[in-house]
């Protein structure tokens, strides 16, 4: 099993690189993290931010280099990372179909027992207790991005990769999400997030990753 360079991360990345066809979206990316912290990831537009967070959830491979949960490669121990982690792209991925409490019963539901309390408290934390039983389709932009966070906080995920969390809220829905990671990491919660506008989380330990286009 490889050892993590910090003996207090649960996450650890060495040594990433990832091409797109002949361009590289970044080289040799290396750091870890431990409870209790936040990454800031930022950058323009087209710089791979979202392509890197693929990569750290396991969805896309890259060209070198190790990401390693626990001091697991992700690769081989995927179930058990993806226990472990939640992640939510600046997508929503949603069944119009269903309901917010369908949404996340669907979801939730396959990786782990999840119990109607842990669901309805999940809506309530976000604000949509009284939309619980309606389709996600009549729901506005923003209530289907508070749908998204409240399965972060039903998952019970330790590690939350967020990519532009804020996107569709209004000043309240971003206060909410300052709000919920700050409360992650009071918990000893991780967060790689993803977001163009500064965060306001001074809870724990927060630190930026700048990547360049």
């Amino acid at each position: 099993m490889s050892e993590t360079r910090n003996p207090n991360a649960l996450l650890d990345v060495e040594g990433l690189t990832l091409w797109r066809g002949e361009r590289c979206l970044f080289a040799d990316l290396s750091f870890d993290l431990s409870p209790g912290e936040m990454l800031h990831i930022t950058g323009p537009n087209g710089c791979g931010k979202t392509s890197l967070l693929r990569v750290l959830c396991g969805l896309t491979m890259p060209e070198t280099g190790d990401v390693r949960w626990r001091g697991e490669a992700v690769a081989s121990s995927r179930v058990d990372y993806h226990q472990e982690m939640t992640y939510i792209g600046h997508r929503e991925s949603l069944k119009a179909e269903l309901t917010p409490q369908e949404n996340l019963v669907c979801d939730l539901g396959l990786r782990r027992r999840l119990g109607t309390d842990t669901v309805l408290r999940a809506l309530s934390d976000v604000g949509l207790e009284a939309q619980r039983d309606i389709s996600v389709r009549g729901l506005s932009a923003g209530q289907k991005r508070r749908v998204s966070l409240a399965r972060c906080l039903a998952s019970s995920a330790r590690l939350w990769v967020l990519d532009e969390p804020y996107t569709n809220l209004d000043v309240a829905g971003r206060d909410l999400v300052d709000h919920l990671m700050a409360r992650h990491v009071e918990a000893d919660g991780m967060i790689l997030l993803v977001a163009h506008q500064n965060h306001g989380v001074r809870s724990g330990k927060t630190r930026r990753l700048e990547m360049k286009a």
